[in-house]
């Protein structure tokens, strides 16, 4: 029997119509006037307007300056991570040449997209790790151009994001934030040539940004507020379990914290715990929102109940701390990303353990992973047809199939193989080859 402690007073549903009006308006103002429109925006929203967007070489070399050895040394030993991780993910994926049928060759190669363009979160908080994340991702897929943008923090580009993304290997960086930036790269202005592909996560402005830009370029994903799951038996405590929700809460006031489990103590010391924990956190203020209107208890009495609770939230986040975390490792089909154990938690996977920290929210974990090496491959299939035997055989095939389509185009591309190759000179122009066999 499943139990909820405590319950969510709001969810998450569609974006709201201003959010949609107003990323509408601006797609539309860049697509039309350029950098003009950028700039426009970029004062109206980040009061910000330098004199050109794109950071020179001095400018960055200027915010390396601003950080010590030791900051650097962090940002390289995450980077080292997160790369090593992403090129034994493309060393996984092979391409392919093989002889299907006699004669027939068919094969794939996996080809980087041209140019990408991600965007790093800076408003409220300075995530570089986004750029870790999308930036050394894509130049290890082989990606040729990389294009970097974050917004300005507190009036200016912040040292730290532009270090990430310079040491990433991002071709260009840009100071440009929010709905303009994106638009900016997937249209292309003046000053700012277009991408093929975007990645990123961003407020649910950048969201929606990116989901009306869909198909005029690619993207990784649609992305909503951070979600995470803590599945949890009484083999761990309620400090770890509160401490992991509100760590994750904190990221904004609509950011889904549940704790999954099957102790009914546990479920209870923990709520203790967070309301205790939130007194004396320093983003209580957003952490206290997002656990009143979107936390969650949930007591169930198994474990295969817990797996079933987890399967449907379909989270972006799942951490697994009971006795037995290979379970839900072997059951869970639905998830972004999985943190086994408590020795492991959420935030090493956001800063710096090595996996991708761009992950499916709004149970979109149903159909998709999270950002990788090959969301930034196109895996292009080739054929090769060597014998005259097997043109005319594949030929055959092809003409009596096409026939049953109604497409007489299609089935003569395949007769005028079986003449050719197949020693037929006087097959009619429009009949199916062997028609009754």
């Amino acid at each position: 029997m499943i139990a909820h402690l405590k319950s969510a007073t709001r969810s998450n549903g569609d974006e709201d119509r201003a959010i949609r009006a107003t990323v509408e308006e601006i797609i539309a103002a860049v697509e039309t006037r350029g950098d003009e429109a950028v700039r426009e925006y970029s004062s109206r929203f980040d009061h910000w307007s330098p004199e050109r967007f794109r950071l020179t070489d001095d400018e960055i070399a200027g915010a390396l300056k601003h950080l010590s050895s030791g900051q650097i040394d962090d940002i390289l030993f995450a980077q080292g991570q997160i790369r090593n991780f992403a090129q034994i993910q493309r060393e996984s994926m092979l391409d392919v040449e093989v002889e299907t049928y006699p004669g027939v060759i068919l094969g794939h190669r996996h080809i980087p997209v041209d140019a990408v363009g991600c965007y790093v979160p800076g408003g409220k908080y300075p995530l570089l790790a986004s750029a870790h994340m999308s930036v050394i991702t894509a130049k290890v897929a082989g990606v040729q151009r990389v294009v970097a943008s974050a917004p300005p923090f507190e009036g200016s580009p912040h040292p730290a994001i532009v270090a990430a993304m310079h040491l990433a290997g991002a071709d260009e960086i840009l100071a440009l934030g929010g709905t303009q930036a994106v638009a900016a790269m997937a249209i292309g202005t003046e000053s700012i040539p277009a991408v093929d592909m975007l990645v990123g996560p961003g407020n649910a402005y950048v969201a929606e940004a990116k989901r009306q830009l869909f198909g005029r370029v690619g993207i990784d994903l649609f992305a909503g507020p951070t979600e995470t799951l803590i599945i949890a038996d009484d083999t761990v405590d309620a400090e770890l379990c509160a401490v992991d929700l509100l760590g994750q809460a904190e990221h904004g006031p609509t950011s889904p914290s549940i704790l999954l489990t099957t102790s009914r103590t546990l479920a209870e010391a923990t709520i203790i715990e967070v309301e205790r924990q939130l007194t004396i956190l320093p983003t209580a203020a957003i952490a206290s929102v997002s656990w009143a209107d979107y936390g969650q208890v949930i007591v169930c009495d198994t474990d295969d109940e817990m797996l079933s609770v987890a399967n449907d939230l379909a989270f972006e986040h799942v951490q697994v701390m009971t006795d037995d975390p290979d379970f839900f490792l072997a059951g869970l089909r639905n998830f972004g990303a999985m943190f086994l154990g408590p020795r492991t938690n959420v935030a090493f996977g956001d800063k710096v353990i090595g996996t991708n920290h761009t992950l499916p929210t709004k149970r979109a974990a149903r159909y998709t992973g999270g950002l990788w090496v090959g969301k930034f491959l196109k895996t292009c299939t080739y054929q090769r047809v060597t014998t005259d035997a097997a043109s005319a055989e594949i030929g055959a095939y092809g003409s009596r199939l096409a026939h049953l389509e109604h497409f007489v185009g299609h089935g003569e591309q395949a007769n005028i193989r079986v003449r050719r190759y197949g020693n037929q000179p006087d097959l009619p122009w429009y009949q199916p080859v062997n028609a009754d066999a």
